[in-house]
């Protein structure tokens, strides 16, 4: 019996996710709950247990990216994998003899398995039949690699589904639908060619076959290194590039499609001719660039397609606006240092300027809740909490982890939520429940050095307060002239969900706690 395992729900917002790296091999036997694969989304990596005990057949590709769901791979459970044939017992010359003309007549009696182009990933719908590894008419047995079909990402190998005869169907180089076609294997069939007759006469061996030089072999098929498959072939040869110049990264140094998708022409050498009759000067030919001129190509991670594909989402489907304003960080810069060093004594945390802002910015949410809502189909959503979203650059991209109840933190409480998440996320480890449900979010690019910018709301929230660098600039205070260090701050908004009016006046009262920290801890 086949048990088919799907891609399990990983998380209420993941709706696909990309297989990292397969553990086991396909064919390889497996034990039930051993991991077999990781799995990564957008958010985290998981671990793919095997459901039940057998041979794993593998269906979807590492670095495919596959819907919630769907198969990703079969696990022949104990007593479906097939089992090798017992051996026979032996018999006198004589029997066998007799015996050989009845299985040659029933030898050709054996199923027919039609083999299809496989599932490879869930974006490719076609694929092209690189190369025959065996030849029409060849015997294959079960498991054995017949077939090399590529797509437009990767290079598939194709195993034989059955023991016999193999008859091809589709060509080498001819491209190929998801489940189409692709050969025959007769179960069962010999293909062994007939014992000569006695008194035939001899096939001549005396006609060696022309081998290309550097040549490789595989299965009955044999390749010369650097040799393009079919489709890099007429890849190159629309792109009127020489095979030769082109360095293969392909089995035995074979050109893939890949390959020659990302070849480029070489420069044209001058040739030698006689010297041509003087003509009148004309403009300059543009000079040769000059310096290496290489590109390279990276396949985009499961996080960076969907951070952009949200963003050009937000980008679309919201009414987004930015106000800006400054915030003179003078009386917070005094604080810190007259008491870091005591705060950081008693509370074992540094005091930054991130639990400042998370505390402005709840006292600014509550008395202006538009600011702290969302939009739910035809219903606005109103929280009495603040659910405040860090945004932190992690190796892998952004990620937003959330400080949950930030109104109910005090500075040091705040600061240690902040160290915890953000460590977690420079180690990969943030939960899919740590980074969903924020209601507001906070984003620091003054970290960079970013002056001023305009933020991208974090669907489905409504707004965003962007951070940036502090920078000593000279400012009018009680009417005097003197240099005080000054950050822009910006909000960029809804305007579906907040007026001008809210958002504006959201700012202006995180400017005033900002200013004036008394009131952050007075209440005023």
């Amino acid at each position: 019996m086949s048990l088919e395992v799907k891609v399990p729900a990983v998380g209420e917002s993941i709706t696909e996710v990309t297989i990292a790296q397969w553990l086991k091999k396909d064919g390889d036997r497996v034990e039930m709950d051993e991991v077999i694969a990781e799995l990564e989304s957008d958010k985290a990596t998981f671990e793919l247990p095997a459901e039940a005990a057998g041979i794993l057949r593998i269906v979807a590709q590492e670095g495919d990216t596959i819907e919630i769901g769907t198969t990703i791979c079969r696990i022949e459970e104990d007593g479906s994998a097939g089992s090798s044939p017992a051996p026979a017992t032996e018999t006198s010359a004589p029997a066998a003899q007799e015996a050989a003309p009845a299985a040659a007549q029933g030898s050709g009696s054996g199923e027919t398995v039609e083999m299809v182009v496989p599932t490879v990933g869930e974006s490719i719908t076609e694929v092209t039949i690189a190369s025959w590894l065996k030849q029409d008419g060849d015997r294959v047995e079960m498991d054995e690699v017949i077939a090399e079909l590529e797509s437009d990402k990767a290079t598939f190998e194709l195993p034989a589904e059955a023991a016999g005869t193999l008859q091809i169907v589709a060509q080498q180089g001819d491209t190929v639908e998801i489940g189409g076609l692709l050969c025959r294997i007769v179960a069962g069939a010999g293909a062994s060619k007939p014992a000569a007759q006695p008194g035939a006469p001899a096939a001549s061996a005396s006609a060696p076959a022309a081998q290309p030089a550097a040549a490789t072999g595989y299965g009955n098929q044999t390749y010369a290194s650097g040799t393009p498959s079919p489709a890099a072939g007429k890849i190159l040869s629309e792109k009127g590039i020489n095979p030769a110049d082109v360095q293969g990264t392909g089995r035995d140094g074979r050109i893939t499609k890949e390959d020659a998708q990302q070849a480029q022409k070489p420069a044209a050498k001058p040739a030698a001719s006689a010297p041509a009759p003087k003509q009148e000067a004309s403009a300059p030919a543009a000079p040769a660039a000059s310096g290496e001129r290489n590109q390279r190509r990276e396949k985009m991670s499961s996080l960076r397609r969907t951070v952009s594909r949200r963003l050009v989402q937000v980008k679309n489907e919201t009414a987004m606006l930015t106000t800006f304003n400054e915030v003179d960080m003078k009386p917070i810069m005094d604080i810190r240092a007259k008491y870091k060093d005591k705060f950081k004594e008693k509370h074992e945390v540094g005091l930054g300027f991130m639990s400042f802002f998370t505390k402005a910015c709840t006292v600014a949410l509550q008395e202006w809740p538009a600011v702290n809502a969302m939009i739910d189909g035809n219903e606005i959503v109103f929280n009495d909490f603040c659910d405040v979203s860090i945004a932190v650059s992690s190796p892998k991209g952004l990620v937003v982890p959330v400080i949950r109840n930030a109104e109910s933190l005090t500075l040091d409480g705040i600061e240690k939520e902040v160290i915890r998440l953000a460590k977690k996320a420079r180690d990969g480890k943030l939960s899919i429940e740590e980074m969903t449900g924020g209601t507001f979010t906070i984003t620091n690019g003054g970290v960079f050095g970013s002056m001023m910018s305009t933020p991208i709301i974090n669907a489905p929230q409504s707004a965003i307060l962007g951070m940036h660098n502090i920078v000593q600039r000279p400012v009018a205070v009680n009417g005097q002239v003197e240099i005080r260090p000054m950050m822009y701050v910006a909000l960029s908004y809804d305007h579906r969900i907040i007026d001008g009016r809210e958002s504006v006046s959201f700012l202006v009262r995180v400017k005033e706690l900002l200013e004036d920290p008394m009131r952050l801890l007075l209440g005023v």
